[in-house]
């Protein structure tokens, strides 16, 4: 349990961290014809997507990609400061619900932007257009991932039963 507390606030950290840099970062480097190269980031993509008219599909890409993440680590990292935990002593517990009950669900979707990627480049790689490759960005963005569910699941066992 002691190593539970101090790997935590490094992960607490480094999830953000790793977020941010997944959204600046290119995910993913298109060549075609050798000498055309594109290597977007996945800010650049939801942008790209709502100047080309695909608006529904930028919200959702942003949604997904953008927002569900960052409310994922604002609800983890408000229950690993405890503050929900006073909240609840003080008869509030709004917080805490939030991370029992909407939590769980966002991790369901946090691979889900690494899998379509990874799609994409399988995709292009097969088709013959153009050769794909991953790229720092999408490292990052799944490195935040993992670590944020990692920080999940120890956020469940120091909160659990004992």
């Amino acid at each position: 349990m002691s190593r539970v507390l101090l790997i935590r606030p490094i992960l607490l950290v480094a999830a953000p961290f790793f977020l941010a840099l997944g959204l600046v970062l290119p995910l993913v480097r298109f060549e075609t014809l050798y000498f055309f190269d594109k290597t977007p980031s996945l800010i650049e993509i939801i942008v790209s997507l709502w100047k080309g008219g695909d608006e529904l599909l930028a919200a959702i890409v942003a949604l997904v990609s953008v927002v569900l993440p960052f409310l994922k680590m604002i609800g983890i990292t408000v229950e690993a400061m405890g503050i929900t935990a006073e909240a609840t002593a003080a008869g509030g517990g709004a917080g805490s619900l939030f991370y029992r009950r909407v939590v769980p669900h966002l991790s369901k979707w946090s691979m889900m932007d690494v899998l379509l990627v990874a799609i994409v480049i399988a995709a292009a790689k097969t088709t013959g257009l153009a050769d794909a490759f991953t790229q720092p960005g999408l490292w990052c963005y799944a490195a935040s991932s993992m670590i944020s569910g990692l920080l999940h699941s120890l956020m469940g066992d120091a909160s659990g039963p004992k």
